[in-house]
């Protein structure tokens, strides 16, 4: 059975609304017949069927598909994609673009990798320098922040020298 205009306006109405009486008068039943009306609508198997389906199909561009996943993991990756950020300033706040830091582009290349069972090794090693390297600019710039004099600041960026130095040799 072919459903009428009205019983498809009337179940995408349902849809929207979850009300079947408001969905009823919204695709032209009579406001006096609208909360029976609906109430038998929503017993009728062929609408039914079309409600399950379009339910089934909305559900269904909603999800994301593995591609998009990986898709966007990549560009994450790659500090392709931007979020925005709320920073306080003089005026009150601004909204910044930037792009993922270290730690989010991380996990995102320790996620991609997990769909890949056979990495290399090279790629292994570029993330670990990557997550020592991320290590360091956060201790440097805690150690900076609490450095009350020069010479502490020097002698902070000699010893991050020599461990940068160590990570390069591996």
């Amino acid at each position: 059975m072919k459903l009428t205009e009205k019983q498809k306006r009337f179940c995408d109405e349902y849809i929207k609304l979850g009300n079947a009486k408001e969905a009823a008068i919204n695709a032209g039943y009579s406001k006096k017949t609208a909360k029976s009306m609906g109430a038998e609508n929503l017993t009728k198997p062929d609408l039914k069927k079309y409600i399950d389906e379009r339910m089934e199909r909305i559900a269904s561009e909603r999800i994301m598909s593995a591609q998009e996943i990986l898709e966007r993991l990549s560009l994450i990756a790659n500090a392709e994609i931007k979020e925005t950020v709320v920073i306080a300033n003089a005026e009150g706040y601004s909204e910044v673009e930037k792009p993922p830091d270290f730690k989010v582009q991380i996990q995102a290349m320790k996620e991609l990798l997990k769909r890949y069972p056979d990495n290399d090794r090279l790629l292994e090693q570029t993330l670990r320098k990557l997550t020592a390297e991320a290590d360091i600019a956060e201790f440097k710039a805690a150690m900076i922040q609490s450095a009350t004099d020069k010479s502490t600041e020097e002698k902070l960026d000699e010893l991050l020298g020599k461990i940068s130095e160590v990570i390069d040799d591996k």
